[in-house]
């Protein structure tokens, strides 16, 4: 396997020692909340963690496996991974870099919160770094309310989870929030139900300005916006007592979120042709779903 020039390893370093201590951080955020969730409407002991390191099968590297089945979450996922890898001839064909030399490096972390209410917003945010012989950043979040009155870009969730990413790019070049949000609209869209997945958030992919420090610092403070605003979300909205009717819509929303990752979702595709771990990758799929 070919060595790509030491500081780009160095640099992977510091992505994954980030990614690992927001990964930490965010669990236990979710712990404390679910520790926070009324008994009336979550019985049962509060979930906890199970952390799964895991290895890759082909390069170097693997990663952490965090997964909670919880009272007030249902299912949630917060994975991190590092590799050092060769692209398949496939892959390193539509990768920047790679037709020069395969190898490659990357860190990331990716979330997925499934609430058991249909009140709360399913949340998804991924951050990453990877570098061939070029190097970039990716990643992002969206909100994906399950009821149809929260489902506009005006709603109150949307507007504060709209609001904390903003900030997050507008500290660093007020042109980032409109093209990285509509990128997002457009990505996260289903043609064949013609409806996005849910309000959106930010969406950035190859994002490389020259300025590492200045990218790497970017994408610490979509993290940063993340765990700031979906917390807020979730006890905003926990307290609230559903139906059986919102239950149903819920299931039914939860599965245009089985459509979009199985048929559109580029890390879906990233992580199984790279041959990243399963278990971590169909994490993002909803415990409970139903189709009409």
């Amino acid at each position: 396997m070919t060595t790509l020039p030491p500081e780009i390893d160095v640099r992977r370093g510091r992505a994954k020692e980030w990614f690992e201590a927001l990964q930490a951080r965010i669990c236990a955020t979710l712990e404390r909340l679910e520790d926070e969730a009324p008994e009336h409407l979550y019985p049962g002991e509060p979930g906890r963690f199970d952390m799964r390191p895991w290895t890759r099968e082909t390069g170097v590297g693997g990663g952490i496996g965090g997964h909670l089945k919880g009272r007030l979450f249902e299912k949630a996922g917060v994975h991190t991974s590092a590799a050092l890898a060769r692209f398949s001839p496939e892959m390193a064909a539509t990768m920047p870099g790679a037709d020069k030399d395969p190898t490659y490096v990357s860190a990331s972390i990716s979330l997925i919160v499934h609430p058991r209410s249909p009140r709360t917003p399913t949340v998804h945010m991924n951050t990453r770094f990877l570098s061939t012989a070029e190097s970039w950043f990716g990643g992002g979040a969206d909100l994906t309310p399950m009821i149809e009155e929260q489902r506009s870009q005006q709603a109150d969730d949307a507007v504060l989870f709209h609001a904390a990413l903003r900030d997050a790019c507008d500290a660093f070049d007020p042109e980032w929030w409109p093209k990285y949000k509509a990128w997002c609209d457009e990505y996260f869209y289903l043609p064949h139900r013609k409806e996005t997945r849910g309000v959106g958030g930010i969406f950035y992919d190859r994002h490389n300005s020259g300025d590492f420090e200045r990218d790497f610092a970017f994408t610490r403070a979509v993290g940063e916006a993340f765990l700031d605003a979906y917390p807020k979300i979730v006890r905003h909205r926990m307290s609230e007592p559903w139906t059986d009717a919102d239950r149903q819509e819920q299931l039914v929303r939860r599965g245009r979120y089985v459509e979009f990752n199985l048929l559109y979702d580029r890390g879906t595709m990233f992580g199984l042709k790279a041959g990243g771990n399963i278990e971590t990758i169909l994490s993002s799929m909803p415990p409970m779903v139903a189709w009409t």
